[in-house]
Formats: C-alpha cells, structure tokens, sequence
C-alpha cells in the first residue's frame, strides 16, 4: 500500500506534468495499434478506416520520442522492419526518452505482429518525415513501404495502402523524381486490378493522371483513363481529385461543356478544408466559363479564403466582360508568374478572340453602323493593317452566329440589324433545360451517395413480415369473433 501512494504521489511532480503532452499521444496510438490490431483479426475494414482517421488527427503532434516509443512498443526490437524505421527517426534527448520509456510499460507490447501494423509504422513515419521536410527519407521510407506492399495481399490492408500509394507519389514529386515511379505506378494499379482492390485503383489512377498531366502529356492521361476500369466511387476526396483532372484534360482536348460540368462538380463536392484544391478548381473552371462565352458570377470571386487568389482571374474576367483587348494584354502582362505557376497560361491566350468577339458584340449593339476603320480603332488592333484585320474579324464573327450584321464592302462600313425579342427564341428554353438537368443530377448523386448499415433490407423485411402478420392475426381474430356473434 505504501508503495501505491509513493507512486501516486510522484505522478503529481511538475516534471510529470510538463511532458503530459507526449505521453498522451503515444497512449494513443497505441490505442489506435489494439484498434488496427482488432480489426486485422475480425476483417472489419472499417476498424482500419477509423484508425486512418485517427492517425491523421494526430498528425500535429508526433514527435521523434513518440514515434520511437511506438516502433519499440510494436515492434520486436531488433527485426528488420524495426532496425529500418528506427533508422529513418532521428534520436531524441535523454529526458523525453525516460519518460516515453516509463509511460511505454503500462501497456503491454502486442503479443503478435500482423501485416497490417507493420505496414500502419511505415505509414506514421513517413507523416512524421513529410511534416519535418525530410523529403528524401520520406522517399527512401515511402520506397521500401512499396516493397513490403508488394509480398502482402488482404483487403484489410487497403485503406492503409492506399494513402502509403499517395506519400509515395508525393515524396518523389517534392523532391522532383516523379517522373521515375510512373513505371512502378502502373504496375501497382495493375496489381489492384487483379486483386479487385477498388480503392487503391482510385488512388492509383488520379496518381497516374497527376503525373501524367505534371509533365504535359495530356494524351497518355486520356488514353489511361479511358481503358481503365471504372466503378462507383468509395472516396469522396479521390472522386474530386478524378473529377478535377477529367476536367483539365477536357479543356485541353476544346471539350469546354464538359470541363466545365467536371470543374464544378469537383469544386462542389470538395471539403470545406481543402481550401487549395478548391482554389485550384475555380480557377479552371473560371477559364473555361469565359472559354465557354460566359461571364462567371462575382460571388466566386468574393469567396471567403480565395479573393487574394482570384484577383487574377477576376481582372482577366473583367477585361474579357469589357471587350478591351488593351486591358487584356496588360493583365497578362502583369499577372505572367501567376498564370505560369498555375499552367493557365496556354488557355489564356485562347481568349484574346472571346475578348476580341465581345468587344465586336458591344460594338453591334451601339451602333447601327460604323465604319470598319473605327471598328478596328475601338478594339483597339495593333497590327500591320488594322482595317483588314478588322474586316476579316467581322466577317468571322458574322458567319460564326456571334452577331446579326452585314459588312458593306465598297463603302467599307458594318451594319448592325435590330436585336429582336430574346424571349421569341429558344434560348430560355435552352437555359432552363440547363439548369433542370443540374438539379435532377445533383438530386441522383445525393441518392446515390446514401449510406445505410449492413443487412438493413434485411431488417426491413423482417420487420414488414411481422407488421403483415400481427395484421393477418388480429383481421382473423376479429373475423372469428364476428362469427362467434353471429353464430349467436
């Protein structure tokens, strides 16, 4: 009993106290071990699923003392795996390892290794190296977490499996090796093929894509996507990323209706936390709107967290609304890096003549008729021979539908028609067919994206059944009772 309340009493010590915090999350993930442990044995996946989850909460707060602690707690000390991941952990001071030792002996270490914890320690150290920038360990360790992945086949093991697939791809893209996994890569998704590993072909393929599309090679993705398999989706976060890359193939192939379909689906669908992938999203899908012809609304631009990331696009929308290729050209001129860094800049240039088109519309609309060498002086043509340019463009414009016109050719001038009544044509017919079959497609997705527990059908109709037979028993008990009154 004395020795009870002596140890009671030193659990109080300020020292104790201070390093609280570590021993905290080593307690945890040692939970998180009987949680992956529990799993690995009874084949629930979503064990696995919860104990990813978790390990990503307390991604902030690893620390080299923690992270050996738990090698040491599930490891067998000395075995290949833990010599190797020890190696990439660099060594703590002395005090926090007294205190990670002394708090490890209230647990006892697991009695047996499954494949799954030994691949989760590969996991936590590579988080542990990717968050203190240790770039090229992480890829030595992401590396050989490949090579154990290899020698392992259970479904158990796929969640873990799949987010070791994206700090791979990740470690060589930050230290700009990416283009030397694309074999590995390929040959991985094949493996999932085969072992009808859905979530790791996900992963896989937007992996694939993204260092398809790093390198420019906008063909080889489209050939990819096409032939590989395609299946209801089990990842939110991997559907998007899918989504957003569909998109910018699509823009890069003229395919503008559907990038834009892609762009904002993806955009809609992703969390609120993942402010940069939205960014990134809404930056496209503003380019292929104004590709498109359209002028996106100016709440896009006012979103909470992305107006100093839009100006950009917010000024190049402005130019394009305008019609002012002068404008044009100097917010291209001047938000060049921008544009480079976020591989827009091809697209960019593709909208000179949407600007030039606009321009000619607001022109047509003001004025009856006009000369073509103010036409050309009000679109502001810099060019060798501006009149002919602008006649040229016209003419275009003309032929194209953009503008109900006819150019006098002698007299050198263009005459505008009357815009007639927009309500006698099919355009509101058009617009509201848009905007129905995007309510009726988010409505399927949402049914879709239901969830229900397992065997609920099942529970329905066991339940059904015996509503239908307290029925059938109380109509005949009361059927019967008619008949005892009657017989009366």
């Amino acid at each position: 009993m004395t020795q009870d309340v002596e140890m009671k009493d030193n659990q109080n010590t300020p020292t104790q106290s201070v390093v609280s915090a570590p021993t905290s999350t080593l307690q945890h993930l040692k939970e998180i071990a009987t949680l992956i442990d529990t799993g690995s044995y009874t084949k629930e996946v979503r064990r696995i699923a919860r104990a990813v989850r978790l390990t990503v909460g307390l991604r902030k707060k690893l620390t080299s003392s923690v992270i050996s602690s738990f090698l040491d707690f599930t490891l067998v000390p000395g075995s290949e795996a833990h010599t190797r991941l020890s190696s990439y952990v660099p060594k703590s001071n002395e005090h926090d390892m007294e205190v990670d030792t002394a708090s490890s002996t209230s647990q006892a270490p697991l009695k047996h290794l499954p494949a799954e914890l030994e691949i989760f320690c590969y996991f936590i150290v590579i988080l542990f190296l990717i968050d203190q920038k240790k770039y090229s360990e992480a890829k030595a360790c992401s590396t050989a977490s490949i090579a154990r992945l290899k020698s392992v086949n259970r479904r158990t093991i796929d969640v873990i499996a799949s987010r070791l697939y994206f700090y791979y791809s990740l470690s060589y893209e930050l230290t700009g090796d990416l283009a030397e996994i694309r074999g590995t890569l390929l040959a991985l998704h094949h493996s999932a093929t085969l072992r009808h590993d859905e979530l790791g072909q996900e992963t896989l393929l937007n992996l694939l894509l993204r260092n398809y599309l790093h390198y420019n090679l906008y063909d080889q993705a489209e050939k990819l996507r096409s032939k590989a398999p395609r299946f209801e989706a089990h990842s939110n976060q991997q559907f998007c990323r899918y989504l957003f890359y569909l998109g910018k193939i699509r823009t890069i192939q003229l395919e503008y209706t559907d990038a834009k379909e892609s762009l904002l689906q993806a955009a809609r669908k992703a969390p609120i936390a993942a402010l940069g992938f939205r960014i990134q999203c809404n930056k496209w899908a503003i380019i292929v709107r104004l590709l498109l012809g359209e002028i996106p609304e100016r709440s896009i631009f006012t979103q909470k967290g992305m107006e100093k990331a839009l100006r950009p696009y917010f000024e190049l929308t402005n130019a394009v609304r305008i019609g002012d290729l002068e404008l044009f050209r100097n917010v291209q001129e001047s938000f060049a890096k921008t544009f480079a860094k976020d591989k827009t800049q091809n697209l960019i240039v593709r909208l000179r003549h949407n600007v030039i088109r606009t321009g000619l519309r607001n022109i047509s609309i003001s004025y009856s008729r006009i000369s073509l060498p103010d036409v050309a002086q009000k679109l502001r043509l810099n060019s060798a021979n501006p009149v002919a340019d602008a006649e040229s463009i016209v003419a275009k414009a003309i032929r194209d539908g953009a503008i109900d016109a006819t150019i006098d050719h002698k007299k050198g001038y263009m005459v505008s028609k009357e815009t007639g009544d927009i309500y006698s044509t099919n355009e509101p017919q058009t617009a509201f067919n848009s905007r129905i079959a995007f309510c009726l497609n988010m409505h399927n997705e949402a049914v879709r994206a239901l969830r229900f527990p397992p065997n609920t059908h099942r529970e329905k109709e066991s339940d059904e059944k015996r509503r239908e037979k307290k029925q059938q028993e109380e109509e005949l008990a009361k059927y019967m009772a008619e008949e005892d009154d009657d017989d009366f």
